[in-house]
């Protein structure tokens, strides 16, 4: 970006396009320029990073797959001569002579996602990374375990190709660390990485692999993260190690590395270790920071995107919003959450321009070709030397020349560039087509290209089959081509034997009711509300409780020391007086049917009934805290949880100043047999309490008493900060009992400290127990929704990290506390996210389903309801009158669990009927 002018809702944005060399819209990816190109990189493991800022065109990693030049690798640029890529691109995609150009744009808001990097061990080089090349950082080290990497997945060692046998990872390289070079906050996903990468590591290993994880606090503090954690431990037997690592040797006879370290019960320990991994931390690049000077938006000391609390992704700059790295360490799934929470305050900006720029695409009209005899072309695809360097695509061509109904067969260089498709367009209207077979690569990646063809050409996008002859055929027959010839020709033969039977299908159109059902009065719910409202979107907010606020009531500060119920308060007017937001209190959800862009919902409000329409719901039904029946809680008025000290800090109560002393007690309730995971919030939170006690009493003695501290990302300095101001850290054994009493008046703590092994007795004025975020233990919104809850009652997303926000059931969503223990600043990010998802439906007038479903014969169905005890969607009926199950086709995913168990067959999966698979069977045992 070279320059920015104007303010929010009309910005002005010159950005400078540098030469790209490769033009991604003519690059075909036959990878042909990144096989001939004699460039090497000096360090192997550079080799397969997916940078695209720095990648060189031989290691390009991209989906979808495209290269690109690297100018500081590239001989041309280096040493004025090559050029071997442009003359070998069978595209003519590669050109040396394409310049910078300068683009204006006009936009209302903008979102700045710059990401991160990661430390590099040389810049603070105590642990000998250039003096080895078998110490490795962990994205290194994830290069070597990839198939597309250096070494081809094998897990062997540069030096000398062994396979090792022992790997230690040493943990916060570059993080949790003040001297200079290195960083003092917590990177926030190492921990987990590591873990990763040592279970992955065992996979890979043909000989049983020793793996140690030597670490200072083990922070598996995301969901199911410490599950994770356990079963690495328990049943994958990764060696977990509490020791801070200062000093590698390498040992010079047999490249092997030497560890000193001293183990829990205190002795010094030589280990040597075949492999070291240093499990590097994130920074943020100098390129964001000379961004986010051009954008003037404020940076935090170490020079991450500063935000609040109570509005996560928004810079100090209105109208640019933040996400990702950039705005703080983080994993993939909170990375995902905020892109949506972004997304949501962009949307709410550009609310009233929505539509006005948007271009409708013209669809030629569809030929109908019910009954005619099938025409079917077949398309044979070379794909440069991916499929034609091993199959005989000739003989593939010329044996489906042969097969019945196929009336044209055409031989492509590489069928998805865009030129091959004009050219398909054309021969499907020439040669009067009413079925394609294109026999090429994976569907997973292409299919959708190939229906877009189909379509241009006038016939329906259901007309078209795959055989996938790359993945299953040339690249694991590579050494038999023959082999792999004969098995393509197979599968050509298969997908023309089923496409013959083809008929043409058409998508169920969904009208949308663009009014959202928001139950669950929190912060995140009310943040998706108001953001919803904002966009202009009728939403409906209910609370099942007399007033809104959720858990955030009873909370004193964030982490960032933001008085909560002032921001609270004013969320609350906010919404309570948006014209757009419906609040019920008291209400409870009753009664849901319906389906996505159409439910319809049965309120109870004080004990009166409701019914509402709408299109889409978000769940924020939230958590609570746990109210222990141990150590004394509930029946000595000084045993506290965090949020009764909470209570007593926002009421000032006065007996807290008359306090000489402090325990906090971390993980009541958390991390054991019965809730096998993290609360997330506890360690920040106490840390935080701790630091308001010493400021109320500075003579006071406050200690926490904790398993791991878990004070992830940059909330690592309040815990710096704590034990600067003489907060005391004593790390429990939690193999051993920890007990509290009542000695006459005084309370007693008694536990065993971990690192020196002797018993601890602490007698505190206060007691305070950092206990477990629970989710309620029924749980009938989740019944009525048909959306699944895990082992411990959170709710369960559609995919952890790419749909953090969605349910498998369309048109409903999840965030806060409902889905897993947050603080804050993540709720609210949440609840953004889950507004933003819900707008890619209620901004719809209608939408189009899915035409691949199941259906059921009713003049076959004998009423047995197999189907309806297998459907995961709850998408099948059972009509009693008429003794007969039915499908609800809109709600239907085609997942063909009904067709598999039907005894009488009379429910198929459309295009996967039995006639059509059977077809297959047939075709494949003629060979």
């Amino acid at each position: 970006m070279k320059s920015i002018s104007g303010e929010e809702g009309n910005f002005e944005v010159k950005i400078i396009q540098s030469p790209r060399y490769v033009d991604p819209a003519k690059c075909i990816a036959c990878g042909l320029c990144a096989e001939k190109c004699p460039t090497k990189v000096d360090n192997e493991y550079d080799a397969g990073l997916a940078k695209r800022k720095s990648i060189h065109v031989k290691y390009a990693q991209a989906v979808p797959l495209k290269y690109a030049i690297d100018p500081v690798h590239c001989i041309f640029f280096t040493k004025g001569r090559c050029k071997a890529c442009e003359k070998l691109c069978p595209a003519k995609a590669i050109n040396f002579e394409d310049k910078e150009k300068e683009i204006t744009i006009q936009t209302g808001a903008i979102i700045i996602s710059p990401g991160c990097e990661v430390f590099d061990p040389k810049a603070y080089d105590v642990y000998g990374y250039q003096r080895s090349p078998n110490i490795v950082t962990s994205l290194e080290f994830e290069r070597m375990l990839s198939a597309s990497g250096p070494l081809g997945g094998h897990l062997i060692r540069s030096s000398d190709k062994k396979e090792p046998k022992k790997i230690a990872w040493i943990q916060c390289v570059g993080s949790r660390d003040v001297h200079e070079g290195a960083k003092a906050f917590c990177s926030a996903v190492c921990c987990t990485y590591a873990i990763k990468e040592a279970i992955v590591a065992k996979e890979h290993s043909k000989e049983p692999l020793d793996t140690a994880i030597f670490y200072i606090d083990m922070r598996t503090y995301g969901k199911d993260f410490e599950r994770y954690y356990n079963r690495a431990r328990e049943e994958a037997g990764v060696r977990f190690i509490k020791s801070r690592i200062t000093q590698i040797l390498p040992m010079s006879d047999t490249g092997d590395l030497l560890i000193r370290y001293t183990d829990e019960a205190q002795k010094r320990i030589e280990e040597t270790f075949d492999l070291v991994v240093l499990s590097v931390g994130l920074a943020v690049p100098k390129e964001a920071v000379e961004l986010a000077q051009r954008l003037d938006i404020h940076l935090d000391p170490y020079s991450f995107a500063t935000t609040s609390s109570f509005e996560p992704v928004r810079t100090s700059k209105p109208g640019i919003f933040v996400c990702g790295a950039f705005q703080g360490p983080k994993d993939i799934p909170t990375s995902v959450i905020e892109s949506s929470a972004s997304a949501a305050m962009a949307e709410s900006t550009l609310a009233d321009s929505r539509w006005s720029m948007t271009k409708t695409k013209i669809i030629p009209e569809e030929t109908d070709v019910r009954g005619e005899f099938p025409r079917i072309g077949v398309f044979v695809c070379k794909c440069g030397t991916n499929i034609a360097g091993v199959l005989d695509v000739p003989a593939i061509a010329e044996y489906a020349r042969s097969l019945p109904g196929v009336v044209h067969v055409e031989e492509n260089l590489f069928s998805c560039s865009q030129d091959t498709q004009e050219k398909m367009t054309q021969i499907v209207k020439e040669q009067k087509l009413n079925r394609v077979v294109v026999a090429a690569c994976s569907p997973l990646t292409h299919e959708i290209l190939f229906q877009e063809t189909v379509v241009n050409a006038g016939i329906n996008k259901y007309l078209f089959e795959m055989a996938n002859i790359r993945n299953q055929c040339s690249w694991v027959h590579s050494g038999d081509a023959k082999a792999g010839t004969e098995k393509a020709k197979d599968l050509v033969r298969m997908a023309v034997g089923k496409v013959g039977l083809f008929e043409p299908m058409s998508e169920p159109q969904i009208k949308i009711n663009q009014t959202a059902l928001v139950i669950g009065g929190g912060l995140s719910g009310m943040s998706a509300a108001k953001n919803l409202a904002t966009q202009g979107y009728p939403t409906c907010l209910i609370e099942k409780s007399s007033e809104l606020g959720g858990q955030a009531k009873e909370i004193y500060q964030t982490w960032r020391g933001e008085d909560v119920q002032q921001n609270l308060a004013k969320l609350i007017q906010e919404v309570q007086s948006n014209p757009k937001i419906d609040v019920y209190l008291n209400t409870e959800l009753k009664q849901v049917e319906g389906f996505v862009g159409n439910f319809k919902s049965t309120l109870q409000i004080n004990g009166n009934e409701k019914v509402l329409e709408h299109g889409i719901a978000i769940i924020a039904t939230g958590a609570s805290e746990l109210k222990p029946d141990q150590y004394l809680y509930g029946k000595d008025p000084r045993v506290l949880t965090s949020l009764d000290l909470d209570n007593q800090l926002i009421h000032r109560d006065p007996l807290l100043r008359q306090a000489r002393s402090a325990v906090f007690i971390q993980c009541v309730g958390s991390r054991i047999k019965e809730r096998p995971y993290c609360s997330k919030v506890c360690c920040t939170h106490s840390v935080l309490s701790a630091l308001r006690l010493k400021e109320m009493n500075p003579e006071m003695d406050v200690f926490i008493v904790y398993r791991d501290m878990r004070t992830y990302g940059l909330r690592e300095d309040l815990y710096r900060e704590a034990r600067e101001k003489g907060i005391l850290f004593i790390r429990y054994d939690d193999s051993k009992e920890l007990t509290v009493n009542r000695d006459q008046e005084a309370l007693q703590v008694l536990f065993t400290s971990y690192v020196l092994n002797r018993e601890f007795e602490i007698r505190p004025d206060l007691l305070i127990l950092a206990t477990a975020i629970i989710p309620p233990k029924e749980n009938p919104v989740a019944k009525l929704f048909k959306v699944p809850v895990n082992n411990d009652g959170f709710f369960v997303e559609a995919h952890v990290k790419l749909r953090p926000i969605d349910f498998a059931t369309d048109g409903v969503f999840v965030c806060g506390l409902a889905h897993s223990p947050k603080p804050i600043d993540e709720s609210i990010a949440h609840g953004l996210g889950a507004a933003a998802r819900a707008v890619t439906l209620l901004s719809q007038k209608e939408m189009f389903g899915n035409a691949i479903v199941a259906f059921i014969n009713p003049e076959s169905c004998v009423g047995c309801q197999g189907c309806l005890k297998v459907c995961p969607y709850e998408a099948i009926r059972y009509l009693e009158d008429k003794r007969i199950c039915e499908i609800n086709e809109v709600i239907c995913k085609g997942c063909g669990a009904c067709a598999a168990t039907c005894p009488s067959a009379s429910a198929q999966l459309k295009s996967f009927t039995g006639t059509q698979i059977y077809a297959q069977i047939e075709k494949a045992m003629a060979a």
